[in-house]
């Protein structure tokens, strides 16, 4: 626990998203479509080739943007209305896909999946009125008389990059902002979940509006044809790796974009905190979704002298979490190579197994697993986890957690169990990341009016309520002035006379 040197977290297979390999952004990068949305290329006898797939998704949503259909707010009430619906009717489908995808449990993918989903649009069609409004702001006194105010209005077509994960959740969430904020989009779901990705585009153009919003199918190709494309925003969710091949590619025609990545999120464990409440809750956090959760507890650093005790609690918090029924309660590793992944962060990681660590690859299951003392250099401490293993490292004191916590990239979420008012303010005051959490893991994440999103490697932007339709809204500065009066001091030639009355006023 001596070292401080940083780390660069590699991020290469964790959340990834449908562009999960290098190549993705990077391909859409070395090119872009012709500006007007549509390619033509020479044919057989000189005709332009017909638009692909992918083209004519864009086109259709960019002519329905430009049509003004989206401005009004009662057309973006009912398409909020339309997620809502959506998420609510077709739950029975929406969680039999996830479970043939990777065995996620039934009330796990309604409570992770779908309640977020229904909570979010309808908190923003609730509040739309409101976030539309003009905002008025002082003009200032070099413009006495004047009004001045700031206007939100659309960005135009967003492209949505969507992980497997929470195949719903985040695809879904970001479309909310999307058509509250007055966008149309392409959601591009993850290849990685097929039977979510196609319930998604069977069931999307059904409740919202299919010439404003779509859903495109497919792998690294399909992924990088759009991000060649012009969009105005991208929205990208995923690993800090493909994010900033995606950052390249929007880079390219200047579109504005939404990275929310990931990262080691730690635990500070004090040793005034209530042991067992935040065993439980580690163990909660660690073991939704098998771990592969963006904002999940990645290690934890726990005082020296309630070290032990600590992880006593954790494994028994982790076996009471389980049940008797695995299958009830296990989420699967989404593949094989992720898996192997996992398996191959155990190896050589210099630390303790003290609970799990066994691989059943025939369920694509890994144990939840335990492990104290791991080198901190070992890719096990430098690579984000997004799986069910928790390293636990002792620490002298919150000082030297805050040290071992800035000398890494900042992360997408820290979570710090304490009792002490005192050590809750060193720990925000003297740390930078996404979000924070007291006292619990992920929460959070669940409250509508907070912003979400990480900073630096662990993302670029935020949303969720008022912050996803700013994120998504282009805020036109306003400034109105009367034809009179007309003063003459303002106006060169300047003399010494105007230049006083200045100097007094301004």
């Amino acid at each position: 626990m001596t070292d401080t040197t940083a780390h660069t977290t590699a991020h290469t297979t964790a959340h990834t998203t449908a562009a999960d390999t290098a190549t993705t952004a990077g391909a859409a990068a070395g090119g872009r479509a012709d500006t007007g949305g549509s390619s033509a290329g020479a044919g057989s006898a000189g005709a332009p080739e017909a638009p692909s797939p992918v083209t004519e998704a864009f086109d259709t949503v960019r002519r329905t943007f430009t049509s003004g259909r989206t401005r009004p707010l009662s057309w973006r009430k009912a398409q909020l209305k339309g997620i809502e619906r959506l998420v609510v009717e077709e739950e029975t489908r929406l969680v039999r896909a996830m479970a043939e995808d990777f065995g996620k449990p039934g009330v796990e993918a309604w409570l992770a999946d779908l309640v977020p989903v229904i909570s979010e649009a309808a908190h923003a069609r609730r509040r739309l009125d409101r976030w539309a409004r003009p905002r008025r702001v002082w003009a200032g006194k070099a413009n006495v008389p004047a009004r001045a105010w700031s206007v939100p209005e659309p960005l135009g077509t967003v492209l949505i990059i969507s992980p497997w994960n929470y195949p719903v959740n985040l695809a879904l969430s970001p479309l909310v902002a999307a058509i509250a904020a007055g966008n149309t989009a392409v959601l591009k779901p993850s290849e990685h979940t097929p039977a979510t990705s196609a319930a998604l585009a069977e069931l999307v153009p059904r409740y919202v509006d299919p010439q404003a919003f779509t859903v495109v199918e497919g792998a690294v190709d399909t992924a990088t044809a759009l991000l060649g494309l012009p969009f105005d925003h991208i929205f990208f969710t995923g690993s800090t790796t493909v994010g900033k091949q995606v950052m390249r590619a929007a880079a390219d025609h200047l579109a504005s974009v939404t990275l929310e990545l990931g990262g080691k999120s730690p635990v500070l464990v004090a040793a005034d905190a209530d042991l067992e409440v935040a065993a439980r809750r580690i163990a909660w956090g660690k073991l939704l979704n098998a771990g592969q959760t963006c904002i999940a507890p990645d290690y934890v650093l726990a005082e020296r002298s309630v070290a032990d005790r600590l992880v006593e609690h954790l494994v028994g918090a982790i076996a009471q979490l389980q049940g008797d029924d695995l299958r009830a309660t296990r989420t699967r590793i989404v593949n094989d190579r992720h898996l192997s992944r996992l398996a191959g962060l155990l190896d050589g990681c210099g630390g303790t197994i003290v609970t799990g660590g066994a691989v059943d690859r025939d369920q694509r299951w890994l144990e939840p697993t335990v492990v104290v003392g791991p080198d901190p250099h070992a890719p096990l401490m430098t690579d984000e986890i997004f799986g069910p293993i928790l390293p636990v490292l002792s620490v002298g004191s919150i000082d030297e957690a805050v040290n071992f916590v800035n000398a890494r990239p900042k992360p997408l979420a820290l979570y710090v169990f304490t009792s002490s008012g005192a050590i809750e303010r060193q720990v925000m005051e003297t740390t930078t990341s996404g979000g924070v959490c007291v006292n619990h893991i992920a929460m959070h994440y669940l409250v509508p009016e907070l912003p979400f999103g990480g900073v630096g490697p662990s993302g670029v932007g935020a949303y969720h309520g008022r912050a996803g339709f700013d994120e998504l809204s282009h805020h036109k500065s306003v400034l109105r002035r009367h034809a009179h009066p007309d003063l003459s001091v303002i106006y060169p030639p300047f003399d010494a006379k105007k230049e006083r009355v200045l100097r007094w006023f301004l």
